[in-house]
């Protein structure tokens, strides 16, 4: 059986929706920043941190992950910032 969506690893990042976690007040570091990016094919990147182990046997009813995805948590306020630019499905 193929899956419905499969990530391309070669897509390239075109640009950051809404904005930086550094501008957002959710970092201070340069390098440990969450982040949401549009990729050259229409996907969405998200930079948040790993909490698979963490949520794992709790998930929602019907909520499955699959052996090669990850959960990953990011500010509220990011995705908040980014909605405007989030283009519709």
């Amino acid at each position: 059986m193929t899956a419905a969506w499969e990530a391309d690893p070669s897509a390239l990042f075109v640009r950051r929706l809404g904005k930086s976690a550094k501008e957002l007040g959710n970092s201070d570091e340069e390098d440990k920043c969450p982040d949401i990016w549009q990729l050259d094919n229409g996907d969405i990147a998200v930079i948040g941190r790993d909490l698979t182990a963490e949520y794992n046997s709790r998930l929602p009813e019907g909520v499955l992950l699959g052996p090669s995805e990850r959960l990953v948590v990011i500010p509220g306020n990011m995705l908040s910032a980014a909605k405007a630019e989030i283009p519709d499905a």
